[in-house]
């Protein structure tokens, strides 16, 4: 059974673009990819797993979904350019990896919008992630958005996980 849409992303879905092009970083298997591209939306997804990645194309072509997916490695040093400016949104779910912010600040145009949701350092007290690389500070999530307009935002236990995400908008 294949896993349902991030409910940050369902929940701002009246935030994502109506037309455009959206990047989906750290996709695994697809779930929002797909979703933002049943939407109508041209969407990029990119993960450095070939198996997740694998299955998202034969998720894609089963249904006759339109998505450019690629194995892409978002941990390199320097983090990978992801273009200037191409993007109306990116999207980003249960990951952390902070050296990759600015490459996803650039990648989307004035106006767009980021959609970011990943476990803060209270989860590690439930289960995993426990690696402190990988979970936010309080407060952290915010802070990482600058300059980014933030239109919406939550942090705190939610769905019985310790999460922060927001909506951000480029100026």
């Amino acid at each position: 059974m294949a896993e349902e849409t991030a409910a940050w992303l369902i929940d701002n879905a009246d935030l994502w673009p109506r037309q455009g092009r959206v990047l989906d970083v750290a996709c695994g298997r697809g779930r929002n990819a797909l979703a933002l591209a049943r939407s109508g939306l041209q969407v990029r997804a990119i993960d450095r797993n070939p198996e997740a990645i694998a299955a998202l194309r034969e998720a894609a072509e089963s249904t006759a979904i339109q998505i450019d997916a690629e194995v892409v490695d978002l941990e390199t040093d320097p983090p990978p350019g992801l273009g200037q400016s191409i993007y109306d949104a990116v999207v980003v779910v249960n990951y952390l990896h902070r050296p990759l912010l600015p490459a996803l600040h650039a990648a989307v145009k004035p106006g767009g919008r980021i959609f970011y949701e990943t476990f803060t350092r209270q989860q590690a007290q439930r289960g995993h992630p426990r690696n402190p690389a990988f979970l936010l500070e309080a407060g952290e999530l915010e802070r990482l958005m600058a300059p980014f307009r933030i239109l919406r935002s939550r942090e705190g236990d939610i769905d019985g996980c310790f999460r922060a995400a927001i909506v951000a908008e480029r100026r």
